[in-house]
């Protein structure tokens, strides 16, 4: 009958499944390609085929030309393009978002903050020198704005001061700005010094007063010899604070509160300079204070202890100093500038002018 295969033919139940409308070239190939799986299934020859083919496989990946090859690919731009794109995609970002909010990585940072390791990291962070060094930075910082802000406040007082002086013993006001300071910064800033050596010497009589009390057995109060050495001591002490930091640092603990100092090239005046301006100090207080007036109606603002000591009482610049990280120097530019650093003087000093 057409159209129908007969199953005599030794490959009829093969190609009775192939479609009648199919050549039989084709037919024929089919059912070969059939005997031959079914073949191999029953030898056990496709297993041994394949064996072989994943061991060729296994053998060219872990060759030297495929480790080269594979090195060229990860050295050339089509990784880092991958990475990139990669990074740019909205599913990534999507995906790391979710990954970051889940609740794994909560429990995660949860017990990684709970460790005992964690722990042992904060108390050494805590205890590193530096921490420390910055933690002091930060107190000494805040207390000098303090200063700077009251500073600011005190120069333009100080202007209105002298301005008025002039006015009531007639004389020309000041015209051009000046660095010096004036007369109000200069007397909070001794008040300050005199308010610290009053708190280290009361700090030390307490321990003397408790000593004598132990070994006296007695509370009856002093005698007028103790009261006068106590006095003597007192002076004694202002006086050694005042030519300690004058030498030092060019500037009592007061003075850079309120952001003044001597007008020296460096660091510190020089000790004979720095008995001499105490000297003065003196001499302008006996008078009834009259050896201050040439605060207010000097030029150049200096009373009898400036000029016995022959340096000038100057502003300081109030601009914040930059962070280390602020800026980034070359060390060729950073050399350069160690080696022209002048010392701290009256560079960067804020005008003043009177009212």
């Amino acid at each position: 009958m057409a159209g129908k295969t007969s199953t005599a033919w030794p490959g009829g139940p093969i190609l009775a499944a192939m479609p009648d409308d199919q050549p039989l070239s084709v037919r024929l190939l089919g059912a070969g390609v059939r005997g031959a799986r079914e073949f191999g299934r029953a030898t056990g020859f496709d297993r041994a085929v394949e064996s072989a083919a994943e061991e060729a496989m296994v053998a060219a990946v872990e060759s030297e030309a495929v480790e080269r090859a594979l090195s060229r690919v990860l050295d050339g731009p089509l990784v880092e393009d991958a990475v990139h794109g990669a990074l740019e995609s909205e599913a990534v970002k999507r995906a790391l978002i979710e990954a970051l909010d889940s609740e794994m990585v909560d429990e995660v940072w949860r017990r990684m903050l709970a460790s005992d390791e964690a722990q042992r990291l904060v108390e050494r962070i805590a205890e590193a020198p530096e921490i420390r060094a910055a933690i002091s930075a930060q107190s000494v910082g805040f207390i000098e704005d303090i200063g700077h802000t009251v500073g600011n406040v005190t120069r333009r007082i100080d202007g209105a001061i002298e301005s008025g002086a002039r006015r009531a013993t007639f004389r020309r006001r000041r015209i051009a700005p000046t660095e010096r300071a004036g007369a109000l910064t200069r007397l909070l800033a001794f008040g300050l010094d005199l308010l610290i050596v009053n708190l280290a010497f009361s700090g030390l009589a307490a321990i003397v007063a408790l000593i004598g009390s132990f070994f006296s057995g007695t509370g009856n109060g002093l005698s007028g010899a103790a009261l006068a050495f106590g006095g003597a001591v007192w002076i004694g002490l202002a006086a050694l604070y005042m030519v300690v930091f004058w030498s030092l640092a060019g500037q009592t603990l007061g003075m850079r509160f309120f952001g003044i100092r001597l007008g020296v090239e460096s660091r510190g005046l020089a000790p004979r300079k720095s008995v001499r301006r105490l000297a003065g100090l003196f001499l302008a207080a006996l008078p009834f204070g009259l050896g201050f007036l040439g605060i207010l109606f000097d030029e150049r603002r200096r009373g009898w202890q400036d000029r016995l000591s022959g340096v000038d009482v100057l502003y300081e610049g109030n601009e914040p100093a930059a962070a280390p990280w602020a800026t980034l120097e070359t060390p060729e530019a950073a050399a350069g500038a160690s080696s022209t650093a002048k010392a701290p003087g009256a560079r960067g000093l804020r005008p003043h002018v009177s009212g």
